[in-house]
């Protein structure tokens, strides 16, 4: 018999809570017949201010397949909050999931830029991507590199070796499911790949907690200058230069002025 499943919880505390924020949020998506239009990132959207996308896009899912399919590879590379003497634990596996959330989203959008601006490909500005794949995609080749002998468990009795898995479930996902990401599936490889190989190092509680400070300032911002939310206590004016945007807190009489680049174009590269 295999141990009973509140200890595995236990044992991996944040992947049990990534897989019940993911599952509620599909959950009230589906109670509220919301579409992936409303929640998933595009270029257009990116390009239209939409940057809260990189968030929502992440942690939901409209395919029931699609979310047992992520969830079940997520919770066996949850092996990771176990590894702490080799380097791994907990601390980086929450460190290193906001990294990964956040540059695979915008990689995803680079790769969508070059192939529209410089390969002429259209197709490319509308299509949305949902789902937390980037990150599970990320996941499977940091652990295929820190701990090649490991296997990633799918659905409870498909085992794949953790060495080749990034580019098997590339594969495989491509081919079962025609809707899949194949951009957004790569970039979550290719940051993974970044992360193992200490490209991108030196996270740690402070940077942590700073980064999810400025995503959050950021996602709340965006939210109310495309008006997807209104935030009744915030208000934004333009001011004498169109590229300043001023903030002002209703009700204490402070205001910020904050700069900021010409609305001019952006450049995903």
């Amino acid at each position: 018999m295999g141990r009973p499943l509140v200890f595995e919880i236990l044992e991996k505390p944040a992947t049990s809570c990534f897989i019940g924020i993911c599952s509620a949020i599909w959950f009230y998506i589906q109670k509220k017949n919301i579409g992936y239009s409303h929640v998933g990132l595009s270029y257009e959207t990116a390009i239209a201010g939409h940057h809260w996308r990189i968030i929502t896009s992440a942690f939901s899912h409209i395919s029931i397949l699609h979310l047992v399919f992520n969830m079940s590879a997520l919770w066996s590379l949850g092996v990771v909050e176990k590894l702490g003497p080799i380097g791994l634990g907990m601390e980086y596996y929450l460190q290193y999931t906001l990294v990964l959330v956040v540059l695979s989203g915008v990689l995803v959008l680079g790769m969508y830029h070059i192939l529209i601006q410089k390969f002429k490909i259209e197709y490319f500005r509308r299509v949305t991507a949902v789902g937390y794949s980037c990150v599970v995609f990320g996941w499977m080749t940091i652990l295929s590199v820190k701990q090649p002998t490991s296997k990633l468990h799918l659905f409870g009795f498909l085992s794949l070796p953790i060495s080749f898995a990034p580019f098997e479930s590339l594969i495989f996902t491509s081919i079962i499911v025609p809707q899949a990401s194949f951009i957004g599936h790569l970039s979550g490889i290719v940051v993974g790949y970044a992360i193992a190989w200490g490209l991108i190092h030196g996270m740690n509680n402070y940077w942590a907690v700073s980064m999810l400070g400025w995503i959050v300032l950021v996602s709340v911002f965006s939210l109310k200058r495309s008006g997807a939310y209104d935030f009744s206590f915030l208000e934004i004016e333009s001011v004498t230069d169109p590229s300043l945007p001023s903030v002002r807190f209703v009700g204490n009489g402070r205001t910020l002025q904050m700069s900021a680049l010409p609305a001019t174009g952006v450049e995903l590269v």
